[in-house]
């Protein structure tokens, strides 16, 4: 936010006591978490890495350090990239609501991915019970107005377009769970199918940005905002076809482009001051 972005976006999954926490997996992952100890002598479900999210309490998980990044390979790019912030604990996400809330980050959109998974029920939680604790907790923030709800799990996005009408909804989609939602789609048209699914936006992986989809995106009234595009050259590719919005994990890169292109920026935001300050 200090270095001025259009919006944040993070995954959130659900705890074994119903608390929603910031995780990119459904499982606690081997690159992104280490154990550190267990929340009490013989824990039976300790080490907790590798276990489903929602078998393990935010207690459980809070005991993991999620500020190192441990790679499976040595080029992994964001091990060279990343800055270490050893003993990070798992954040909830009314914890990150509440930090954007104290840097005063209003034009700062909070994109939240719901991680659902509906060929792996046993790993996701209820989509709809799912989808009303993310608004909630958003609309407690004062940030439901300013927000969108991104899944690939198209239950989710009619859920929300049911419950939070006047809120952003992305349809997420990449090659290999487009067949998660294959009995909404039909003549090949994914974002006509989005659409009547109640997404607003289509949020494809751009490789499969084309010429085609932008013209059945365009067709079906809906944006389209691309991930994950860390590669200035391929930003620029995007923006050539017409997209909407960037998703990167390199925003001063995507900065340049924008400035290059002419585009508008969005402003920094002012860091935190000391408290007492």
């Amino acid at each position: 936010m200090e270095l001025g972005v259009h919006a944040l976006e993070f995954d959130v999954a659900l705890t074994a006591d119903r608390r929603l926490v910031l995780t990119h997996d459904l499982t606690v992952s081997a690159v992104t978490s280490a154990d550190r100890r267990p929340l009490h002598a013989g824990d039976p479900l300790h080490p907790y890495v590798g276990r489903p999210i929602n078998s393990l309490t935010l207690a459980q998980l809070r005991t993991l350090d999620v500020g190192v990044r441990l790679p499976r390979h040595p080029d992994d790019p964001f091990a060279l990239t990343q800055v270490p912030m050893p003993e990070t604990r798992m954040p909830t996400l009314g914890a990150v609501l509440g930090l954007a809330g104290a840097y005063d980050a209003e034009g700062v959109r909070m994109h939240v991915e719901l991680k659902s998974d509906p060929t792996r029920p046993e790993l996701t939680a209820d989509p709809e019970l799912f989808t009303e604790m993310v608004i909630e907790e958003l609309d407690r923030h004062g940030r439901l107005g300013n927000a969108a709800i991104l899944s690939f799990d198209w239950r989710v996005i009619a859920h929300a377009a049911k419950i939070a009408p006047g809120t952003r909804r992305f349809a997420l989609i990449e090659l290999d769970t487009l067949h998660w939602n294959e009995g909404t789609i039909t003549g090949g048209n994914v974002p006509a199918a989005a659409r009547d699914a109640g997404a607003t936006t289509l949020s494809p992986e751009h490789v499969m940005v084309d010429e085609t989809l932008m013209a059945q995106a365009a067709a079906a009234g809906l944006d389209v905002a691309v991930w994950t595009v860390n590669d200035q050259a391929l930003g620029a590719r995007m923006l050539d076809l017409g997209v909407a919005g960037i998703v990167t994990d390199y925003p001063d890169r995507m900065r340049e482009l924008w400035r290059e292109r002419g585009l508008e920026l969005p402003q920094p935001v002012a860091p935190l001051k000391p408290v007492g300050v």
